[in-house]
C-alpha cells in the first residue's frame, strides 16, 4: 500500500473518531467512573478521551513473582501516575519498588463496538525507563484511532532481573520477575479491559527498544500463551536470552559491588532500594561495562530462546510487525561523544570495532563501506556500519526466522523520516515513539510539528491501529527472499530488501544477542 493510501485512511479514521461524541456535550459531563471486576475506577477526561492513571495491577515481594491485586466494588482514584521502578538518574519520579501500575486511555463512546487494545511496554533496555514519559501519553493515539491504549510499568534492573535461583532456591522466579510483571498486567487486561470498551480477544502489545525485546521474550514464554493476539516491536529484539551461568556470574559481580556476601540473602533483602540502585554500576564480568540485566533461560519460565535456533513455535500463529529506524546508533553515539572526537580515517577501524558488537575485522568493514558509500565521511560511515551491525541484525534474524517457519503473518517497516529539529541525528533510535503516539510536540520529541511530521505520524498510527484491529498491516507481508519493507518517510513506499548489501555483509559472522 502506498503512503498516499495510508494517509487517506488516516484522515478518514481521524474524522470518524472525532465524530463519535459531540465535544460540547462531553465538556459538560463529569469525570468518568468505570466499574470493572478489579474495582470502580475514577479517571479524568481529556476531551473525548477518558484517562485512568496509576491503576495497580499487582504487588511483589523483592525478587519474587508478583501477585494480582483486585478491589472489587471499591472506589479507586485513578487520576495520577503511580511510582516507577527505582533506577539510575532522576528523570522519572517518584520511584518505588512498589511500581506495578498501568494506565488506560479509552475513547468516551462506550456504546461503540469493543475496541482493539494497544498495550505499550517502554524501552530503556531492562534497566531504565517509564511509561510516564510524555512521549508515551496515550490520549492522541486513542483519539485518532479509536483504540483503547494501555501503558505498563514493571520492575527493572536488579529488582526485575537479578538471577538468584542458582544461589538460593527461594528466589526461583528472580531472573524473570520483570517479565512476570508484564504477564500479570496482561492478565489484568484480559479480565478488566472490557469495562473500558476494549476487546479482551484483540490485545496487541507494542514496545520500543527494550519494550520490543520484552515482547519478543514473551512470545517464547509459555505463561504468556493466549494473553495477546498480535505483536509489534519497534527497534527491539530478543533473539536469545541470558544463559543461567553468565547470569549467575553477573549476580556475583553485582553482590560484590553491593557489599553483600554471596550467602547473606537476609542482608540483600534488607538493603534499601537506593543501595541496590547505586550498585547497578557494577562491572559486567562477561562483557565489561555496566552489568547487564535481562531475561534468563532459567528452564522454568523461559525454557528455550525466543528466536533461536528458530522462531518459537508457540507464537508463530501470532501476526507480528517488526520495525527499526534508519539511523539507530545516532541516538547512542552523539556527534560530541568521545568516540567521535577526532575521528578520522586513520583511527576509525580501532574505534569502530568495539561498537559493532560482532566479532568481525573492522579494517575490512571500513574498506567495504568506503567502497560502497564513497560519499560518506568517517562519522557517516561510523553511524551507518554500527546501525547495521548492532541494531538491525536482531530484527533481520527474527523476521527471517518467522518467514522460514511459515509464520502466519509478518510485516517489517523502517523509519527513514529524519529529525526535523536536529537533522544531523537522522532517524535515530526512539524517533518513532512520538510518531506512533502522535505526541509530536511533547518534551523529548525531535520530529517537529510541521505538515510532514503530522503526515508520517498519521500514517504510522493508522497502520498500527489497522494491524491491531485486523491482524494485517497495510503493506505486503515479509517473505523470503524479497523481504518487502515499508519505508515510512516524507514519501512512504514499500521497498524490497532495502538493507540487502549490509545484511549480507554482516551475515558472514554469527549473531550473538548483546548481553547474553
Amino acid at each position: 500500500m502506498s503512503g498516499a493510501e495510508l494517509n487517506r485512511r488516516a484522515l478518514l479514521w481521524s474524522a470518524a473518531a472525532a465524530a463519535c461524541v459531540p465535544a460540547a456535550s462531553l465538556a459538560r459531563q463529569a469525570a468518568p467512573v468505570t466499574a470493572a471486576p478489579a474495582g470502580v475506577f475514577e479517571g479524568t477526561r481529556d476531551g473525548d478521551v477518558h484517562a485512568y492513571r496509576g491503576i495497580r495491577y499487582g504487588r511483589a515481594e523483592r525478587f519474587r513473582a508478583p501477585v494480582a491485586v483486585a478491589r472489587p466494588g471499591e472506589r479507586v482514584r485513578a487520576r495520577e501516575f503511580g511510582p516507577v521502578c527505582p533506577q539510575r538518574g532522576a528523570r522519572y519520579l517518584p520511584q518505588s519498588e512498589d511500581c506495578l501500575f498501568l494506565n488506560i486511555w479509552a475513547p468516551a463512546d462506550a456504546a461503540a463496538a469493543p475496541r482493539p487494545v494497544l498495550v505499550y511496554f517502554h524501552g530503556g533496555a531492562y534497566s531504565t525507563g517509564s511509561v510516564t514519559d510524555p512521549l508515551n501519553d496515550g490520549a492522541v493515539l486513542a483519539r485518532e484511532t479509536g483504540a483503547v491504549v494501555v501503558t505498563v510499568n514493571h520492575r527493572l534492573n536488579a529488582f526485575g532481573y537479578l538471577y538468584l535461583a542458582r544461589l538460593d532456591p527461594r528466589f526461583r522466579d528472580s531472573g524473570n520477575a520483570g517479565q512476570l510483571d508484564l504477564i500479570l498486567a496482561l492478565k489484568w487486561i484480559r479480565d478488566n479491559i472490557a469495562a473500558f470498551g476494549g476487546d479482551p480477544a484483540c490485545v496487541t502489545p507494542f514496545g520500543q527498544s527494550g519494550g520490543g525485546a520484552k515482547i519478543a521474550t514473551l512470545m517464547g514464554m509459555p505463561a504468556a500463551r493466549g494473553l495477546f493476539h498480535r505483536a509489534m516491536t519497534m527497534s527491539g529484539q530478543q533473539v536469545t536470552a541470558s544463559g543461567p551461568l553468565n547470569a549467575t556470574e553477573r549476580t556475583r559481580a553485582y553482590l560484590a559491588r553491593l557489599g553483600v556476601a554471596e550467602g547473606d540473602f537476609d542482608a540483600l533483602l534488607a538493603a534499601p532500594s537506593e543501595a541496590l540502585v547505586e550498585a547497578l554500576d557494577a562491572v559486567d564480568p562477561i562483557l565489561g561495562g555496566g552489568v547487564y540485566f535481562g531475561p534468563v533461560l532459567d528452564m522454568q519460565w523461559l525454557v528455550r530462546h525466543p528466536f533461536w535456533p528458530d522462531a518459537h513455535p508457540q507464537s508463530n500463529h501470532i501476526p507480528m510487525i517488526l520495525g527499526n529506524t534508519h539511523d539507530e546508533t545516532r541516538a547512542f553515539i552523539g556527534p560530541d561523544s568521545a568516540v567521535m572526537q577526532g575521528l578520522d580515517w586513520g583511527n576509525i577501524a580501532e574505534r569502530l570495532g568495539p561498537q559493532l558488537r560482532v566479532d568481525i575485522l573492522p579494517e575490512w568493514v571500513v574498506a567495504q563501506y568506503r567502497q560502497r558509500f564513497p560519499q560518506d565521511g568517517p562519522r557517516e560511515l561510523f553511524w551507518r556500519a554500527t546501525t547495521a551491525a548492532r541494531s538491525w541484525r536482531g530484527q533481520v534474524e527474527e523476521a527471517d526466522a518467522r518467514a522460514r517457519a511459515g509464520a502466519e503473518a509478518t510485516w517489517v517497516y523502517q523509519l527513514d523520516f529524519p529529525s526535523q529539529t536536529e537533522p544531523e541525528r537522522g532517524a535515530f533510535h526512539t524517533h518513532d515513539i512520538p510518531l506512533v503516539f502522535g505526541t509530536l510536540g511533547a518534551e523529548g520529541s525531535q520530529t517537529g510539528t510541521g505538515a510532514a511530521a503530522r503526515r508520517v505520524s498519521r500514517e504510522m498510527m493508522t497502520a498500527f491501529a489497522q494491524f491491531a484491529r485486523t491482524g494485517r498491516a497495510p503493506w505486503r507481508r515479509y517473505t523470503l527472499p524479497d523481504r518487502p519493507t515499508m519505508i515510512f518517510d516524507t514519501r512512504s513506499r514499500v521497498e524490497q530488501d532495502p538493507r540487502q548489501w549490509e545484511r549480507e555483509l554482516f551475515a558472514r559472522v554469527p549473531y550473538v544477542q548483546p548481553g547474553t
